[in-house]
């Protein structure tokens, strides 16, 4: 199936080395954004974790121009489910079950597994990204599927999305925001007394009889990828039954992406307990996975929460995302931020409903943001 214009020819791409790295990456905006690069996508298809198989099937939108020329990309996949997501529309599909319809399969343009914002509609031009778009809408028509999401999405994307009609839905997460802080303890100087002093507390807390130790580049190494997947096993399992990731696919970050990633170990009387892993883009550090083979009280706020503070000062990053869900961050100096998605409903009864709906929980959203944002740990302005 190959979804066309009178301009514009939109190919399906069943798996991303279809094309090279350089001609998928060549079309991500200036920067570093390691979860939409080549090298991320290729590791979760090749791996097995984002395929047919886990349903997850690639359907990634190649947009080419005359002569074959490349003008842009989406990340697509046919799912079968709602999991791996982080944005829940299990109500939809119950509600459309009940009405008789199929909810499965949907196409979602996202990064699998990973809830951080990012560019969706790789092109360069307004009208390209539209393209992209009208090929996914000819897809999801011509498949039979019952509707598009797009999930975690920039301000760019959001507005081209929003005039071609697809529905607007918010939510929140945490965020650290670096306001030019020297380094951590700068940033603690920036919080009420009290906060200060129990955040000192519970690093002191954690750190008695550990050793830390922030590994990226050529400094890790697979030993240390042994440990940290025993522990993302011990999360995954008490979480969610059965993790997204298998082994496989760290071994090949540590092949291919090394340099991106800061992971966070600790380590007690010479062996390892605990680890946290992070991405390094190029204005956010982002939390993604953690786990421990141990209970020690705080660690899990030291390594995932103040070592990735620590890290992202030392690297002058506008601020660090810790992924999703947790208000318990908010006293720890991550602040509530909005979240995006976008969604096509090909069911006008569904459709309609959503839309509805979605009106009133941005309203919720946006009103639980404003009065988190009153209760964060900082000092409150004189003026």
């Amino acid at each position: 199936m190959e979804p066309s214009s009178k301009t514009f020819n939109a190919r399906i791409l069943t798996q991303i080395n279809e094309v090279n790295e350089a001609e998928w990456d060549a079309h991500l905006p200036e920067g570093s954004h390691p979860f939409l690069s080549w090298r991320f996508l290729h590791a979760l298809e090749e791996s097995g974790c984002a395929a047919e198989e886990t349903g997850w099937s690639p359907r990634h939108i190649w947009l080419e121009g005359e002569h074959g020329k490349s003008l842009g990309a989406a990340p697509l996949y046919a799912k079968l489910h709602s999991q791996g997501e982080y944005v829940f529309d299990h109500g939809w599909a119950d509600a459309l079950a009940r009405a008789g319809g199929h909810y499965y399969p949907k196409l979602q343009c996202s990064v699998p597994f990973t809830p951080a914002a990012g560019p969706r509609l790789l092109a360069k031009s307004a009208a390209h990204k539209q393209a992209l778009v009208t090929a996914m809408v000819s897809a999801c028509q011509q498949w039979e599927m019952s509707g598009i999401h797009l999930t975690f999405l920039q301000e760019n994307d959001r507005k081209i999305l929003n005039d071609m009609g697809f529905s607007a839905r918010e939510d929140r997460q945490f965020h650290f925001i670096n306001r030019d802080y020297k380094d951590f303890d700068d940033f603690l100087a920036s919080l009420t007394s009290r906060k200060r002093k129990n955040i000192r507390k519970e690093r002191k807390a954690a750190q008695d009889g550990v050793v830390i130790k922030r590994l990226t580049g050529d400094n890790l190494k697979d030993e240390h990828w042994d440990v940290f997947y025993q522990c993302y096993l011990d999360t995954g399992q008490r979480k969610w039954g059965r993790p997204y990731l298998n082994r496989e696919f760290f071994a090949r970050m540590q092949e291919t992406m090394r340099d991106d990633i800061c992971l966070v170990m600790a380590w007690m009387d010479g062996d390892p307990v605990a680890a946290a892993l992070n991405f390094i883009g190029s204005d956010a550090l982002f939390g993604r996975n953690w786990g421990t083979l141990i209970d020690k009280p705080f660690l899990h706020f030291e390594l995932c929460y103040y070592q990735a503070i620590e890290a992202g000062l030392e690297r002058g990053l506008p601020r660090v995302e810790a992924g999703a869900q947790g208000e318990h961050k908010l006293s720890r100096g991550y602040e509530p931020v909005a979240t995006h998605s976008a969604h096509y409903l090909a069911h006008p009864g569904l459709r309609a409903a959503v839309e509805d709906y979605l009106v009133r929980e941005r309203q919720a959203v946006e009103h639980e943001i404003e009065i988190l944002g009153e209760h964060t740990p900082f000092k409150k302005s004189e003026s």
